[in-house]
C-alpha cells in the first residue's frame, strides 16, 4: 500500500463505518428498516478471502478465487443485507406474485427469498449510499455478490440476503481491469 500502510488501513475501517452510515440513513420504502450491516476488519477478511476460495472449488462456480484475491488485499470490508423482511403491502406484483400476502420465505442454494422487490430496492439503495461515500472519500471499492454468498455461509452476517463491499486505496484500483 506504498508508504503510510497502518495510516491507510486505518482510514480504510474508518471510511467504512462512514459507509456504514450511509446505509443505515439510506431511504427505505414506507420508513421501515430491514437493512443490516456489518463491517469487517483483520482476520475476518483473511477468513472470508479464504472462504471465498474453499467455496469457489467445491460449487465449482467461477471467479471467487479472484474476487478473494480482492478481498485479501482490502483492509476492510462492508457487509449490507436483508433480514426478515416484510412486504411493502403494495400487490404490485413485482417479486412475481399478484399479491403480498403470497410471498413465502424460501431458502435458495445462496440466499434466502422471497423478498419483496421494494425491499430489495431498499438493499440497492443503502448500497448506493455506501459506495457514494467511498467515492467522496475517494476510497477504491466495488459491490460483490460473491462476497455476501460466503459471508452469509460461514454466519459473519445472519441476513437474507447480502452483498459485501471491499475497500482498498491504492494507486490504482484492484477491483477494476482484473484477469
Amino acid at each position: 500500500m506504498g508508504s503510510g500502510g497502518t495510516r491507510m488501513e486505518d482510514a480504510l475501517k474508518h471510511i467504512a463505518g462512514l459507509m456504514a452510515i450511509s446505509a443505515r440513513t439510506a431511504p427505505k420504502a414506507a420508513g421501515q428498516d430491514y437493512v443490516t450491516i456489518r463491517v469487517i476488519t483483520g482476520e475476518d477478511v483473511a477468513g472470508l478471502a479464504n472462504g471465498m476460495l474453499e467455496y469457489g472449488k467445491e460449487s465449482g462456480r467461477p471467479n471467487y478465487d479472484r474476487d478473494a484475491g480482492n478481498v485479501r488485499n482490502s483492509p476492510a470490508v462492508l457487509l449490507v443485507g436483508l433480514k426478515d423482511a416484510k412486504a411493502v403491502g403494495l400487490d404490485c406484483g413485482a417479486c412475481g406474485k399478484s399479491r403480498c400476502s403470497d410471498i413465502e420465505k424460501v431458502e435458495g442454494p445462496e440466499f434466502a427469498g422471497e423478498i419483496c422487490a421494494w425491499r430489495l430496492v431498499d438493499l440497492g439503495i443503502a448500497l448506493g449510499s455506501a459506495v457514494k461515500t467511498a467515492s467522496i472519500l475517494n476510497a477504491d471499492n466495488r459491490i460483490m455478490y460473491r462476497i455476501g454468498v460466503v459471508a452469509r455461509r460461514m454466519g459473519m452476517m445472519d441476513a437474507d440476503v447480502v452483498a459485501g463491499v471491499p475497500l482498498s486505496a491504492t494507486g490504482k484500483s484492484i477491483y477494476f481491469d482484473r484477469k
